[in-house]
């Protein structure tokens, strides 16, 4: 009982220390532990340094909560394959609290999708399962498909996010309203090209670095950090190695391609597409023609293949790839020096 009081008394005396220098309380706490539970997007999330899910970690680590993160997304995966994975993947690992990214595959996946009631079934069961295990859940709406707010897809998948947002309502769970943000976001610098866009999205469902820190900034609002808590973590996101790369490919046809990644932090993706701009591109642009331009050395009249199918057809795809890395990394360096 005394050792019970003593830590309500710290845990009282904590918050209101949190609150008498004006911060918002953040809802995990050090040592504990966080599942990400979700599909390739959240796969992604962690896999990439700059993905959303580190994103999270380090943005809590910069306001002093050291967590433990356990990354629980797995490419292509709807409801009801994260409900049957849920304990060996999330609740067996005990964790105090999980994100919930789900609904993208059950909609885009379209005849092989979940229906809604389906998922309703799916999504509360989970809620269920976490519920018993004391794992309390932030519940994340599914984000955009194709960038296109008026597409068919998008129109179905607000349904699916509407039952989200009213069943974190009625469990009284966290809500991070991700399909919102992506919104506003997207409504805030309209698409005039006539062509897909691909403002926060590297092919209209994954995330571009834009995209993460989005993703990334709404799951911390929705852990409670506030306005000052979230530039301090955007600060610490800066530095990160290669949490802001861009990744570069020439077609060689037949499906095949020769790639490269510009391994850069977020401040230098900042600083190169500060360059860019003032050169009339995009950063991608920039790069991708600089890329063009390595590989082109690499065939005849200067080089020794008639074209890059010919670097595939000899076997020598990871020999020149290489070369093209080791290319590439000298000049992000010359452009990072001006």
């Amino acid at each position: 009982m005394l050792f019970r009081r003593l830590t309500l008394l710290v845990v009282t005396v904590a918050s209101l220390t949190a609150a008498a220098i004006g911060q918002a309380e953040i809802l995990p706490k050090s040592g504990q532990k966080i599942a990400f539970m979700g599909d390739s997007i959240t796969a992604g999330g962690w896999g990439s340094p700059g993905g959303y899910v580190r994103l999270v970690v380090a943005g809590l680590e910069a306001n002093g909560v050291t967590i433990t993160p356990i990354p629980a997304g797995i490419g292509g995966h709807k409801s009801d394959q994260m409900l049957a994975r849920l304990k060996k993947d999330a609740l067996d690992k005990k964790p105090d609290w999980m994100t919930l990214s789900c609904g993208v595959n059950d909609v885009w996946h379209g005849a092989r999708g979940i229906p809604l009631d389906q998922y309703k079934a799916n999504i509360k069961a989970i809620l269920d399962q976490c519920q018993a295990a004391d794992t309390k859940v932030v519940v994340l709406t599914a984000t955009v498909i194709n960038e296109e707010l008026d597409g068919d897809n998008n129109k179905k998948l607000e349904t699916y996010n509407d039952f989200l947002r009213n069943l974190a309502k009625e469990r009284k769970a966290p809500l991070a309203d991700l399909y919102s943000l992506f919104a506003a976001a997207i409504k805030a610098h309209p698409n005039t090209t006539g062509k897909p866009g691909r403002q926060l999205t590297s092919d209209g469902v994954h995330m571009n670095p834009a995209g993460d820190q989005l993703m990334a900034r709404g799951v911390l609002q929705a852990f409670g950090l506030d306005a000052a808590q979230i530039k301090k973590a955007e600060a610490a996101w800066l530095e990160i190695p290669g949490a802001g790369s861009v990744r570069v490919r020439f077609d060689a046809g037949q499906g095949k391609s020769l790639q490269a990644t510009a391994k850069l932090s977020i401040r230098q993706r900042e600083q190169l597409a500060a360059q860019a701009t003032k050169s009339g591109k995009s950063l991608d642009a920039l790069l991708s023609a600089a890329f063009a331009e390595d590989v082109k050395a690499f065939l005849k009249p200067a080089g020794e293949f008639e074209n890059a199918a010919g670097i595939f057809a000899a076997k020598k795809e990871r020999e020149v790839g290489t070369k093209l890395q080791e290319k590439l990394d000298q000049r992000v360096t010359e452009l990072l020096k001006q």
